[in-house]
């Protein structure tokens, strides 16, 4: 399990665990994290977890949120960063650095599918400390993090029945497909709208993660929480509209 190591100037306070997918930072003593400091908002910071990934999102604090030094609003956290809080730390320790597991990151890699154009690139370890995936329109359409050693195959979740495909409907890249055969695909445009689809044990979901409006299925905003995709489903991110549909293992 991911964890935050709370420091005050340096100075080490205790190991926080992120056991549930939506925890909050903030002076007010409802908050799961509980920093009581006038530089810390009432509610002032978000984690939210999704598979082995964490995001973290700040909640329009008075005096911001920084991730090693710079400012955020929001970012997919990495091993090793560093999120301050006035003069406060948490060091977000991935899962597999938390269980010893030489510090390497097992989860799946972020492919970020632009409206331009739509082409597989094999999946990379990203180094820690890593900041969020840029935006630049001149990059390819979908992009694995730059490794930080020799890359090693993305692990696949094992098949169980059918697997899950997406075909893009519109645009440049209409007709394109992608198959859903690792844990976590995140898509979108960073900036803009950004949404992960997860392949679990009780099928596949979509979470909105970034932008001010939710990605849409079968025309309907799926809001906050996980959203269960079915057969045929359309959803749409970011001006693209794609097809979730079901193929033969």
């Amino acid at each position: 399990m991911a964890k935050l190591i709370y420091s005050l100037d340096g100075a080490f306070l205790g190991d926080i665990a992120l056991d549930k997918e939506r925890m909050t930072i903030g002076r007010r003593p409802g908050n799961d994290i509980h920093i009581d400091n006038l530089a810390v908002s009432g509610e002032h910071a978000l984690i939210t977890t999704i598979g082995k990934d964490a995001f973290l999102e700040d909640l329009g604090s008075t005096n911001g949120t920084l991730v090693n030094g710079k400012p955020v609003t929001k970012h997919i956290l990495q091993n090793g960063d560093v999120i301050e809080l006035g003069k406060y730390q948490l060091k977000y320790i991935g899962e597999a650095a938390a269980a010893n597991v030489g510090g390497q990151e097992d989860f799946e890699k972020t492919m970020i599918i632009r409206p331009s154009a739509m082409k597989a690139v094999a999946p990379a370890v990203s180094p820690a400390s890593a900041a969020t995936p840029p935006a630049a329109a001149s990059e390819p359409a979908v992009k694995a993090d730059a490794p930080s050693a020799a890359p090693k195959p993305a692990a696949e979740v094992p098949t169980q029945g059918p697997v899950g495909k997406l075909q893009v409907l519109n645009g440049a890249s209409q007709g394109k497909e992608l198959v859903l055969t690792k844990a976590l695909t995140t898509l979108g445009k960073p900036g803009v709208q950004v949404a992960v689809i997860t392949k679990r044990p009780q099928g596949y979901f979509i979470t909105h993660v970034e932008g001010a409006n939710y990605p849409s299925v079968n025309g309907s905003p799926v809001g906050a929480q996980a959203h269960p995709l079915n057969d045929h489903d359309v959803l749409e991110l970011a001006g693209i509209k794609m097809e979730f549909y079901f193929s033969p293992a």
